[in-house]
């Protein structure tokens, strides 16, 4: 698996497993319709928009050996009172999920986020996401803070987790 710094010319590949993924990960957890409703004309703008206006926002992408986009993670700088970054997106393709990609995305979104001067992180995940929840424990994160959020008329439970050391998370080359 190689991982490396997302362009715009990546949006397409992201835009398909942004989509693929929400279909698989949240399929139980937000209604059917909301589901549908995702296209990939949609991703594309959404991240492609995210790459050119967020402040200091970034992406990095997990390419298979056969050259194809499964997996990617973005980040940007936040004003928050308890962390300075925020992990805004982890999405892996289902086939991916288990085998360490996820770790190795965050592991690079961690050591950018070290680079630029980013010393602690918070990632939004929805409380039912059992998967998600367990991942970024598994990873040290502590639950900080809760919020409610809306998909296609169902309202969801959001936990914040944090790391007050993004260090942390840099994996060992």
């Amino acid at each position: 698996m190689k991982i490396r710094k997302a362009s715009e010319e990546d949006v397409k590949g992201i835009a398909r497993v942004y989509v693929e993924s929400w279909k698989t990960t949240y399929r139980y957890l937000v209604p059917k319709s909301y589901l549908d409703g995702l296209s990939y004309e949609e991703a594309e703008k959404k991240w492609l928009n995210f790459l050119n206006t967020e402040n200091e926002a970034f992406m990095f992408i997990a390419i298979s050996e056969e050259g194809n986009i499964v997996g990617f993670a973005s980040g940007k700088s936040i004003n928050n009172e308890n962390f300075d970054g925020e992990l805004y997106a982890l999405y892996l393709l289902e086939e991916c999920r288990g085998l360490g990609v996820g770790r190795q995305l965050f592991s690079a979104v961690a050591k950018y986020f070290k680079e630029i001067g980013i010393t602690s992180i918070m990632v939004w995940v929805m409380e039912q996401n059992k998967s998600g929840l367990g991942f970024y424990e598994r990873v040290g994160g502590k639950d900080y803070l809760r919020r409610k959020n809306e998909f296609g008329g169902r309202i969801v439970d959001d936990v914040a987790y944090g790391w007050k050391d993004v260090s942390v998370l840099c994996m060992q080359e």
